[in-house]
């Protein structure tokens, strides 16, 4: 039997769960729930949401009405969905709509359940140095990613991977998983396992300031608030370049590692914040070991490697990060 299926979904990691649905004969998708089209750029010009246009391309009807309003339960009603998939879709689902459909709505989510529940699974789990995280699908239900687990997949993290990285590998590894974990369910050979709720942690949306680098912090810890953050909403910093502390502009950070003591030139001591800058390298000081600074972009820059934005920059002896 083929079923029917409404996907809902929004950013870039939504689209390969989409697509593998759509190449999948097991599944017809009748159509496809997203956020409105939003204004991006600096012309702040309407643009589809990546969703949208893969929805378009494959030839899905779309929606874009609100979860809450009598269209949309109007707009079920006419699909007649057997199922639906919903993963980085922006919106709350409420029960009468979660009800509406006969076999449920399910979720991809990038974390292994119950650890690391909420908006931000990967980019916690790159921060807090876990050295696995994973991908599952759980069935929705009114609680916060709360639903029992019907698959599962872990992974090792590198610790040199972004989030940004991490999100392209597990949607596109978790996307097959996620086909076959649901037309399980339709052949109703799909096994529920309950989450051990009292291990849950959440993973609280990462706001700018959070991504506000914490100089004080071992080099390991930086290391992770900047990966953890790449590319959104983006590491960053205040960059004092003549050392003068009421004089910054914006510094962000998008690519650092910790420096290799081996390597000619890395400075033994240097304060948290305080930069150096060599023919080749540009190094930061932490609460331990100095961080070795890859690419920059300054406020109002383009983005570069940092030892050439650097000699363009100017920096005082005493020009620093805070």
């Amino acid at each position: 039997m083929t079923l029917r299926l409404l996907f809902a979904g929004t950013p870039d990691v939504a689209v390969p769960s989409l697509r593998a649905f759509a190449d999948d004969p097991r599944f017809e998708v009748v159509g496809v729930l997203t956020r409105p089209d939003a204004p991006t750029g600096r012309g702040r010009k309407l643009t589809a949401s990546p969703v949208k246009a893969a929805a378009l391309e494959l030839g899905i009807p779309v929606f874009t009405d609100k979860p809450r309003s009598p269209e949309f339960l109007d707009t079920l009603a006419v699909l007649h969905a057997d199922i639906a998939a919903v993963i980085a879709y922006g919106n709350i689902l409420p029960k009468n709509v979660l009800d509406a459909v006969p076999l449920g709505w399910y979720n991809l989510h990038f974390s292994n359940l119950p650890k690391w529940r909420g908006a931000a699974p990967a980019q916690r789990a790159i921060w807090a140095g876990d050295a696995t995280t994973g991908a599952d699908v759980f069935k929705v239900g009114e609680g916060l990613d709360d639903g029992p687990v019907i698959a599962s997949m872990t992974i090792e993290l590198t610790g040199r991977e972004t989030s940004g990285e991490l999100l392209d590998r597990l949607a596109k590894e978790g996307a097959p998983m996620y086909v076959d974990a649901l037309a399980k369910v339709g052949d109703g050979t799909a096994q529920f396992v309950p989450q051990a709720h009292e291990q849950a942690e959440y993973a609280h949306k990462i706001s700018v300031e959070d991504a506000h680098v914490a100089v004080h912090d071992t080099v390991e810890a930086i290391d992770r608030q900047i990966r953890a953050c790449t590319p959104n909403p983006g590491a960053w910093a205040n960059l004092h370049v003549t050392g003068e502390a009421e004089e910054s502009i914006s510094l962000h950070v998008l690519n650092a590692r910790p420096a290799d003591p081996q390597q000619p030139n890395v400075p033994s001591e240097l304060a948290p914040g305080a930069l150096k800058a060599g023919k080749k390298n540009v190094w930061m000081g932490t609460g331990s070991t100095p961080l070795e600074l890859l690419e920059v972009k300054a406020q109002g820059k383009k983005a570069m490697r940092a030892a050439d934005w650097a000699r363009g920059a100017r920096l005082a002896d005493s020009a620093y990060l805070d």
